[in-house]
């Protein structure tokens, strides 16, 4: 069975660093996922290609035993228990050699060959079965592949409870998201990963948020700041003004010499706190006085004598 490169499936160097992996990752997860190319199988493989790199990569210590083992590495720690077992055997459990060479004719004491390219060893099949375990000469129990993916949501969106349908590797996936949620957070649908291997558990999937700009409405945690204009007379005189929130339009009363940029506070009409039914942030709105820039002649002269009462 030929060497699997999962650098070369991410299209990044061995010497690249844990956030090169995450990008290169993320942008060929884009470009690759289902929904984007429902009808292209060649992508769907591609896809599942690029998730197991990622399994492998993207975690620092399944990386190093990848690095050392190759394709192998999630039979490492067995292969290092049998390691141990055949070298005790070897040397008799003294210390003293028996023979010039390596216990499993490999220079540096493992049977892959440094783990970057080849057919499995002799000694790997023997134990493990063809394929790492995972073939039919294998028993052994694992945890299928856990999945990887994205979704985009709006701001609106994340701010109630409601349904989503994901296509995975094919199959429609109908998950709940809570109000709340965060940009760049996790959901974890245990048991929606890749089927385990000869009875063992079935992987999980990860889905990573991603929520989009609000053209009105920024978010900072739990409290959300908006811009709203108001004419100079009811920044000067004072009065009323009807604002947006995500939960309708709220009248509020303007105070006479409001000045630009002054921020009132709304307690409870932010976004709603993660996981915590009835809390929620506040909005901030911040007053824009609004100079008017076609005066009449008239208007023009009132001014001046308002100018010349200072």
């Amino acid at each position: 069975m030929a060497f699997i490169d999962y650098y070369k499936t991410l299209g990044i160097d061995k010497t690249a660093s844990q956030d090169d992996v995450k990008k290169a990752y993320r942008k060929l997860a884009r470009k690759l996922h289902p929904d984007l190319n429902p009808d292209d199988k060649a992508a769907h493989t591609k896809f599942q290609q690029v998730n197991e790199a990622n399994e492998a990569l993207s975690d620092p210590v399944k990386r190093k035993k990848y690095d050392e083992y190759g394709e192998n590495w999630r039979n490492a720690d067995q292969f290092e228990q049998a390691n141990r077992s055949g070298r005790q055997s070897q040397y008799g459990g003294q210390g003293q050699r028996s023979g010039g060479g390596s216990p499993f004719g490999s220079a540096g004491g493992n049977p892959f060959g440094g783990g970057s390219g080849g057919d499995y060893s002799d000694f790997f099949e023997s134990m493990f079965g063809n394929a790492g375990g995972r073939g039919q000469g294998s028993s052994r129990k694992s945890k299928g592949q856990d999945y990887q993916t994205e979704f985009k949501l709006s701001l609106r969106d994340a701010y109630t409870t409601h349904k989503q349908t994901l296509t995975v590797n094919g199959k429609q996936i109908r998950i709940t998201v809570p109000a709340g949620i965060g940009n760049g957070q996790v959901l974890k649908l245990s048991g929606q990963g890749a089927p385990g291997n000869n009875g063992g558990p079935n992987g999980d999937l990860f889905i990573t948020v991603t929520i989009t700009d609000d053209s009105k409405f920024k978010r900072l945690n739990d409290d959300l700041y908006s811009d709203h204009e108001i004419d100079l007379f009811t920044a000067v005189l004072g009065g009323e003004t009807t604002v947006e929130t995500f939960d309708g339009k709220v009248k509020l009363k303007v105070t006479a010499g409001t000045q630009n940029g002054i921020k009132v506070r709304l307690k409870g009409k932010g976004f709603p706190v993660y996981k915590k039914e009835g809390e929620s942030g506040s909005l901030y709105i911040t007053y824009l006085v609004k100079i008017p820039t076609s005066l009449t002649i008239q208007q023009i002269e009132l001014f001046k004598q308002l100018q010349a009462l200072k």
